[in-house]
C-alpha cells in the first residue's frame, strides 16, 4: 500500500533539510587561509660538520701543516696550562707512569683501529667514486659506438648530443662538484639523449638489436650517471666525527698525565699530537670523493671527449 505522507513528517523533512542547508552555507563562509605564513622549522647543524667549503680552497700542503700545526699548538698550550691542575689530583706514586703507560696503549690500540678503519672506508668511499664515473664514461663510450651505426640523420644527431654532454660534464659539471655543489643542468642533457634515442624507430632486424643494445647502454649510463651525482656530497657521518675528536682529546689528556720532564713531555707529545693531526687531514681530506688532493678525476671522460674529436 502506498504511503501517506502526514504534516509533521513533512515539518521534519524540511527541517532536517534546512539544518543540512545551513551547515554547508556556514562551512563555505569560513576562511581556511592562515591568516600568517607558516613557520618552517629547519635543523640547525655545526658549521664544522655540515660545510667546511672554505679547508679545500686551501693548498694540500698549507692544509697539512695547518691541521698539524693546530693539533701540536693545543698540546702544547694544555702541557702548560692544564697539565699542572691534572697533577693536583694525580699524585706522584712509585709505578704512576707505567700505570698510565698501560691505560694509554690499551686505549692506543682501540683509537687506532678505529682511525684505521674510519681512513679505510673514507677512501672506499673515493674509489666507489671513482669506479662510477670510469663505467660512466665507459656506458657512454659504448653508447657512441652503437649509435654510429644508425642511419642518418639520427646517427649525427644523436653522437652531438652525446659530444655535447660529454664536454658539459669536463667543463661545467665538474668545477661544481668540485666545490660541493650538484650539477643539475646535465639532467636536460641526459633527458635529451634519452628521448632522441627513443625517437629512432628500427627498420631492420639488425637495426632491432642495435637499439637494443643502444638502449640498455644508455640505462646503464643513466644509473652510473646517478650514482656519480649522489657521491658528490657523501661523506663520514657526524657520529664519526664526533668519536675522532673525542678519542684523540682523551689520547692527548693521558699523556699530559705522564710525570716526566717538561720538555721531554713537549717533544714526545707533540710528535703523538702531529701524527694525529696527519691522520685528521687525511680523513677530512678523503671526506668528499670529488674535494680535496685524494679526489676523483674527470680523465675518463676527458680521454672520451679526445676520442671523439678525433673522428
Amino acid at each position: 500500500m502506498p504511503s501517506t505522507a502526514t504534516p509533521s513528517n513533512d515539518r521534519s523533512r524540511r527541517a532536517a533539510v534546512n539544518r543540512r542547508r545551513a551547515s554547508v552555507t556556514i562551512a563555505t563562509s569560513i576562511d581556511f587561509t592562515p591568516s600568517v605564513p607558516p613557520v618552517i622549522l629547519t635543523a640547525r647543524t655545526p658549521p664544522m660538520f655540515s660545510d667546511y667549503s672554505w679547508y679545500y680552497e686551501i693548498p694540500t700542503t698549507t692544509a697539512a701543516l695547518l691541521m698539524v700545526a693546530a693539533f701540536v699548538g693545543f698540546y702544547w698550550v694544555g702541557a702548560v696550562i692544564v697539565r699542572p691542575i691534572l697533577r693536583m689530583f694525580v699524585r706522584r706514586a712509585p709505578g704512576l707512569n707505567d700505570l698510565i703507560g698501560y691505560i694509554l696503549s690499551c686505549f692506543c690500540v682501540f683509537y687506532g683501529l678505529l682511525l684505521g678503519l674510519i681512513a679505510v672506508t673514507a677512501y672506499q668511499n673515493v674509489e666507489s667514486a671513482e669506479q662510477n664515473v670510469t663505467r660512466e664514461a665507459a656506458a657512454l663510450s659504448a653508447l657512441y659506438e652503437d649509435v654510429s651505426r644508425y642511419p642518418e640523420p639520427h646517427g649525427q644527431n644523436l653522437r652531438w648530443l652525446i659530444r655535447d654532454y660529454t664536454r658539459y660534464v669536463i667543463k661545467y659539471a665538474w668545477p661544481l662538484q668540485q666545490q660541493g655543489i650538484i650539477p643539475e643542468e646535465g639532467t636536460i642533457r641526459a633527458e635529451a639523449l634519452f628521448d632522441r634515442l627513443l625517437d629512432f624507430q628500427p627498420s631492420t632486424p639488425g637495426e632491432e638489436i642495435l637499439h637494443a643494445e643502444a638502449l640498455r647502454q644508455i640505462n646503464h649510463f643513466l644509473e652510473c650517471r646517478r650514482l656519480r651525482l649522489h657521491s658528490v656530497k657523501a661523506g663520514l657521518p657526524r657520529a664519526m666525527w664526533i668519536v675522532m675528536f673525542v678519542g684523540a682529546f682523551f689520547n692527548i689528556l693521558l699523556c699530559w698525565m705522564f710525570d716526566t720532564r717538561f720538555l721531554t713531555q713537549l717533544v714526545l707529545g707533540g710528535i703523538l699530537a702531529a701524527y694525529l693531526g696527519m691522520m685528521m687531514y687525511l680523513i677530512v681530506d678523503m671526506n668528499q670523493p670529488f674535494r680535496g688532493e685524494v679526489s676523483v678525476s674527470p680523465e675518463a671522460f676527458e680521454l672520451l671527449y679526445k676520442r671523439m674529436l678525433e673522428d
